[in-house]
C-alpha cells in the first residue's frame, strides 16, 4: 500500500525521486520500483496544469520508471560475465550522482552565507606612501636596451663574482681534525716490519695520507729505535734513510701500553 505524500515543488524528476526515497526510508540500492512508481505517478497527475516544458522532464522519468517496472516482472537478463543485470542499476547511479551534487550545492550555499557576514576594512594607505614615486623609471632605464647589451651586462656580473673567488682556498674542503694515535701507528709498523726486514724511510712515508700521519710515523720510528727494535742508517747527507729490523716483530711487546704511558 502506497504512503500518501503531499508534494510541492521539486527541481526535477530526480529531486522528486530522492524525496520519495527519503520519505519512505527506502534503501537507494534496493528501490521498490512498484511503490515508488505509484507515488511518482500520483504527483504527475497533480501537475497536469503545470508548464508543459517542466512536465516533459517528469513524463520522461515516468516512462523510465514504467519501463523498469515492466523489466522487473520479466526474467532477469544475464550479462557476458554470467551475472544477472538489475534494471534499476542505471537509475540508482543517476540518483547517487544527483544526491552528491545536491549536497555539494548545500555546502557551497552555507559558505556563501558565511562569507556574506565577513567585512573587510578599506585600504588606509598613508598619503606619504601614495605620493611615493620610484627614483628610477624602469621604462626610461631600459630604453634602447637590446639582448646583446643585456648579455654583456650579465657576463660582466658573472666575471666580477668569479674574481671574488680565491683560486686556492676555494678548492679546500671541510677541515677536520684527524685522530692518529701513536700506539696504532706503532702496531702498523710492527705489521709492516713482519714482511719487510729492510726498507727505506721514504717507502714507509709513501703509505701515509696526511701530514699528521707522517709526523706520527716519524715519532713511531724514533720510539722503536729507542727500544732497540730497529736500526736507522744514512750514508750521505740528504741521502736515503735505511731502516733495518733488528728483532723479530713478534717479540715486540707492550707497544700499546708504552704509547699510553
Amino acid at each position: 500500500m502506497a504512503i500518501p505524500v503531499k508534494l510541492n515543488v521539486f527541481e526535477g524528476p530526480l529531486d522528486l525521486l530522492l524525496h520519495l526515497i527519503d520519505k519512505n526510508k527506502i534503501d537507494i540500492y534496493d528501490i521498490p520500483i512498484v511503490e515508488i512508481t505509484d507515488q511518482y505517478m500520483e504527483y504527475i497527475h497533480s501537475m497536469e496544469k503545470e508548464d508543459l516544458g517542466i512536465m516533459s522532464e517528469f513524463m520522461v522519468m515516468a516512462a523510465t520508471l514504467l519501463d523498469i517496472k515492466c523489466k522487473m516482472l520479466l526474467p532477469k537478463e544475464v550479462n557476458e560475465e554470467g551475472e544477472e543485470e538489475d534494471p534499476r542499476a542505471e537509475l540508482v547511479q543517476k540518483l547517487l550522482e544527483y544526491k552528491m551534487y545536491k549536497y555539494m550545492s548545500y555546502e557551497l550555499k552555507d559558505k556563501m552565507d558565511a562569507a556574506a557576514n565577513v567585512y573587510y576594512r578599506e585600504a588606509d594607505i598613508p598619503k606619504e606612501v601614495l605620493k611615493y614615486k620610484e627614483p628610477v623609471d624602469p621604462a626610461e632605464l631600459l630604453r634602447g636596451m637590446t639582448l646583446e647589451k643585456l648579455n654583456a651586462i650579465f657576463k660582466s656580473v658573472i666575471r666580477r663574482q668569479e674574481d671574488k673567488i680565491d683560486p686556492i682556498r676555494s678548492r679546500f674542503g671541510t677541515i677536520e681534525k684527524e685522530e692518529v694515535s701513536l700506539s696504532e701507528k706503532m702496531l702498523e709498523l710492527k705489521e709492516f716490519a713482519g714482511t719487510h726486514k729492510k726498507f727505506s724511510f721514504r717507502e714507509l712515508l709513501e703509505k701515509q695520507h696526511s701530514r699528521i700521519q707522517v709526523i706520527v710515523t716519524f715519532l713511531s720510528v724514533l720510539e722503536l729505535m729507542k727500544m732497540g727494535h730497529i736500526h736507522v742508517d744514512q750514508e750521505t747527507l740528504f741521502g736515503e734513510i735505511e731502516i733495518e729490523v733488528l728483532t723479530e716483530p713478534d717479540t715486540w711487546k707492550n707497544l700499546t701500553e708504552f704509547a699510553e704511558e
